[in-house]
Formats: structure tokens, C-alpha cells, sequence
């Protein structure tokens, strides 16, 4: 089947069954959203939030919004929860929380520039903005890992410098991921007023790797992840 950004109830369950397997959650990528969260609170969105794992892990007042009534049902439990497409957030008024963040959603978002735009626009002066990704040398179209003639693990960058989407694997079908390089996601962020406190660039933890098993020995020093942490400041003047 092609692939559908418009719904996920139909592979809800393969979803809910990958995360709970994939060991890079719980070895990787929950740790660092442990670093990048310190001192958020207050009302905070968790854009994307499946079946609401990272609304259990982060302190505050959270607010679920994801696309598939079928990930909300498991949502809920942990917290109040919106369908919605994003980036669309009309149904929150402008400033109205104090920060928002993200895991593996940018890279599922065809316009990530309205994506920014619109965390911009319903999160306080001075709140936060927290995304965990795929690395963008990761996903880059055409990027794929390679043997040297020693035996060293290496990395085919692909087309990194060109923006553009690949279709990938995703239970009895398959989901668009979109490419974009670390410029442009920074340039875009900057442009809508927000101000870059952290980025983290990690590979493959040697916990993962070794659970992972063969095929994944040597990507520890490949970029994996990405995550970030922006401040809102749109500048004297500014609109608010």
C-alpha cells in the first residue's frame, strides 16, 4: 500500500508493539529527553505523543496531541489528549501553554517551517521548545551504512544537502519520512523566533548495539539522534 500521512489508526498497533520492542527507547532516546527536560513545567504539549510514553517521563501539565484516535485511546491515560493533524495547533490560543516538545515527529512533518511557526505562536515568551529526531545524517535520502576494504563501518551521507522524503517499511504498509539538514532545521527555528539553548548529537548507546544485535556493531559513532532545545524570543518589538 502507498504510504498515508492522513491516518495511523491502521497501524496503531504495529506502532505500540515496535516501541515497546525497539531497546533505543529506553536506552537512548528516553535518557535523552531526561537531559534536554530539566526545568520545563508548567503546560507543556507532547506533539506527536502516540500512545502517551513520553507524557508519563516529562514533569508537568501535559497535553497530548497526535493524528490517530487509535494512539489517543492509550494516551488518555496519562493525560488530556487532542487529535489533531500537525502542525495545525488553531485549537490553542496564542501563548496560552508554556512549552512544547517532540520525539521522532519533525521527520514525519512535510512542513516542519509551520511545525516551528505554530510552537512559536501558542507557547509563552520566553517558554521552550524541546525535539528529539532521527539525526539528519541518518535519514538523508540515499544515506546508508557501508564496509571499507579494513572492515571499518562507515557512512554513506547520500543526498544530505537536498531536501526530500523516502517511504519506509511500516506494518502492512508504509509512512513517508522528509529530509532536512541540520542548516535548514536550525535556520527555520531561528527564523520563528527561537532561540537555540542545546543540541545533543548522539549514535547508537553499546547497550543498544549489543541488543540490536549483527548489522548494528560499529554505528556508535554515527550520528543517530538528534535532539535540541530552544527558548521562545522573538525580540523587542516583535509581534506578539
Amino acid at each position: 500500500m502507498t504510504p498515508s500521512d492522513d491516518n495511523w489508526d491502521d497501524i496503531a498497533s504495529w506502532w505500540r508493539q515496535e516501541a515497546s520492542a525497539d531497546p533505543t527507547y529506553r536506552n537512548d532516546v528516553h535518557p535523552l529527553l531526561d537531559e534536554l527536560a530539566p526545568g520545563l513545567g508548567g503546560v507543556l504539549l507532547d506533539l506527536g505523543c502516540g500512545d502517551g510514553q513520553q507524557m508519563r517521563a516529562v514533569s508537568g501539565s501535559i497535553v497530548g496531541v497526535d493524528l490517530s484516535f487509535e494512539l489517543a485511546r492509550f494516551a488518555v491515560r496519562s493525560g488530556p489528549v487532542v487529535v489533531a493533524r500537525l502542525p495545525d495547533l488553531s485549537m490553542f490560543r496564542t501563548g496560552s501553554v508554556d512549552g512544547a516538545y517532540s520525539v521522532y515527529l519533525v521527520d514525519l512533518i512535510g512542513d516542519h517551517g509551520a511545525l516551528f511557526e505554530e510552537c512559536a505562536r501558542v507557547v509563552r515568551e520566553g517558554g521552550t521548545l524541546v525535539v528529539i529526531m532521527n539525526h539528519p545524517v541518518y535519514t538523508a535520502v540515499g544515506s546508508a551504512p557501508l564496509m571499507d576494504e579494513e572492515g571499518e563501518l562507515l557512512w554513506r551521507w547520500g543526498s544530505y544537502f537536498t531536501t526530500g522524503s523516502a517511504v519506509e517499511p511500516a506494518g502492512h504498509r508504509e509512512i513517508r519520512y522528509h529530509h532536512r539538514s541540520m542548516g535548514d532545521l536550525l535556520t527555520s527555528a531561528a527564523s520563528h523566533g527561537w532561540r537555540l539553548d542545546t543540541v545533543i548529537e548522539r549514535g547508537l548507546s553499546a547497550r543498544s548495539v549489543a541488543e540490536l544485535g549483527i548489522g548494528y556493531g560499529g554505528q556508535e559513532g554515527i550520528p543517530r539522534l538528534l535532539g535540541a532545545r530552544w527558548t521562545l524570543d522573538r525580540g523587542e518589538g516583535s509581534p506578539r
